[in-house]
C-alpha cells in the first residue's frame, strides 16, 4: 500500500489550522467530516488553539495510517476543495477578512496541489462529491443563520434610539425570542401564573430557564436579583434563570450571587458579541452554567471567552 506523501500531511496541517475563523465553527467542521471515526477526536483538547489540536489530529492520523488511509484522504481531497469559508467571511474588519482569507485560499490550493495523485480513484471521486453535496448544505444554512443573526444585530443596535421604554421593552422581548429560535432553543413568549409575570422561557441542553428580559437607564440592582432568584426557585428543581439585562447589573448583585446563584447572568454586552458573530449563544450558555456550576457565580463575561 503506498503510503501518503510527508508534505501533503504537512500541507493538511496547515490548512486545517486557517480554513475557519473561530474555535467553534473549527470543532463542528472536524466531528461533522470525521463523524464515522469519532476516536478520532476523543483525545483532542478543542480549548486549545486550532494550530494546537490540528497538530494533534494530523500526528494521529500519521501514527494510524493503515486504519484510517481512506479517511485520511477523503478529508484531505474534501478541504482540498473548498472555494468558500463562510466563518472566515462573517469578519467584519476589511482587512482582517481579506488577510485570513489569502491565508485560507493559499494553504488550500498547497493541499490540493499535493493531494491530486489521489483523487483519480472513482471511489475517492465518488466520496468526495458526496462529501461537498453534504458541505454545500451545511454553507446554505450558514448563510441563512448569519443572515437571521445579522438583522437582528441591526434591530439591536436601532433600539437604542428608541424613545419609548415600554415598546422599546416589547421589541426587546421579541428580538430575543426571535434569537432563542435561530438556535432551536423551543422558546415561550411572556405568560402570566398566579401574581406572577414571566418575561418568557426556554429549553435548552435537557434545562428549561425562565427568562428575564430588562432595558433600563441604570444597571439591575441587587432587589430586582432577589425578586428573580425567588421566581427560579419556586419552579421545578430543573429550572434555571437567565437574565438578560442591556445596562448589566450592580456591584450588590454580583456580589450576593457570586457564590450561590439559581440564574445565568446576561449583560448587553454579551448580547452584542453574540449579534456580532463573534460567539454562539449555545456556546456562551454553555459556558456560562458551567461556570456557575464550578464557582457558584452568576456572571461570565462573553468577552473573556470570544
Amino acid at each position: 500500500m503506498k503510503r501518503i506523501d510527508t508534505k501533503a500531511f504537512e500541507a493538511l496541517r496547515e490548512a486545517l489550522a486557517v480554513i475557519t475563523w473561530n474555535k467553534p465553527p473549527f470543532e463542528r467542521y472536524l466531528r461533522t467530516a470525521l463523524r464515522d471515526h469519532p476516536e478520532l477526536l476523543a483525545p483532542l483538547t478543542f480549548s486549545d488553539t486550532k494550530r494546537n489540536v490540528a497538530d494533534a489530529l494530523v500526528g494521529r492520523l500519521v501514527e494510524q495510517e493503515a486504519k484510517y488511509k481512506d479517511a485520511i484522504l477523503i478529508l484531505m481531497l474534501e478541504i482540498a476543495s473548498m472555494d468558500e469559508f463562510p466563518n472566515i467571511e462573517q469578519i467584519k474588519d476589511e482587512t482582517d477578512r481579506k488577510m485570513r482569507l489569502d491565508d485560507a485560499k493559499q494553504k488550500v490550493a498547497r493541499l490540493k496541489k499535493l493531494t491530486e495523485p489521489y483523487a483519480t480513484t472513482t471511489s475517492a471521486r465518488e466520496k468526495v462529491a458526496a462529501a461537498q453535496e453534504t458541505r454545500k448544505v451545511q454553507q446554505e444554512a450558514l448563510r441563512k443563520f448569519a443572515d437571521g443573526i445579522d438583522a437582528l444585530r441591526l434591530q439591536f443596535v436601532a433600539m437604542h434610539n428608541d424613545t419609548d421604554p415600554h415598546a422599546r421593552g416589547k421589541a426587546f422581548e421579541r428580538l430575543l425570542t426571535d434569537l432563542f429560535v435561530l438556535f432551536d432553543m423551543e422558546p415561550r413568549l411572556s405568560y402570566e401564573l398566579a401574581n406572577e409575570q414571566i418575561d418568557g422561557s426556554l429549553s435548552f441542553d435537557t434545562d428549561d430557564y425562565i427568562v428575564e428580559a430588562r432595558w433600563r437607564k441604570e444597571p439591575t440592582s441587587r432587589g430586582d436579583g432577589d425578586i428573580f432568584a425567588a421566581k427560579v426557585k419556586r419552579k421545578g428543581k430543573n429550572a434555571l434563570g437567565l437574565f438578560v439585562s442591556v445596562t448589566g447589573f450592580t456591584r450588590d448583585l454580583l456580589n450576593q450571587y457570586r457564590e450561590a446563584t439559581p440564574f445565568l447572568a446576561v449583560t448587553g454586552e454579551d448580547l452584542f458579541l453574540v449579534l456580532d458573530g463573534r460567539i454562539r449563544l449555545d456556546d456562551l450558555l454553555r459556558l456560562k452554567k458551567r461556570h456557575a456550576n464550578e464557582t457558584g457565580d452568576c456572571y461570565l463575561p462573553a468577552s473573556n471567552l470570544h
